[in-house]
């Protein structure tokens, strides 16, 4: 999956995140979209990344996530102004 965050910027997924960020990416995709607040998000990121992938521990969050995880925010603050 190709992710455009700027006019400049793609994160594609399959080469820029490892298979437990890609992971993590799922499940925040559906937080996006049934949180209240971009607090509540990141919540729900920070544990998913304590949890890991299939509760196998802690994922480290990469250059690549963290732009993809701003860009989800970004897509959040405008659904939460709606």
């Amino acid at each position: 999956m190709i992710i455009k965050i700027d006019n400049t910027t793609e994160i594609d997924t399959d080469r820029d995140l490892s298979s437990e960020e890609r992971h993590i990416l799922q499940k925040l995709f559906g937080w996006k979209t049934l949180v209240d607040s971009v607090a509540q998000f990141r919540q729900k990121k920070e544990s998913a990344l304590f949890v890991g992938w299939n509760n196998s521990g802690p994922v480290r969050e990469s250059e690549a996530l963290a732009l993809v995880i701003q860009q989800l925010e970004k897509e959040l603050r405008l659904r939460l102004k709606k």
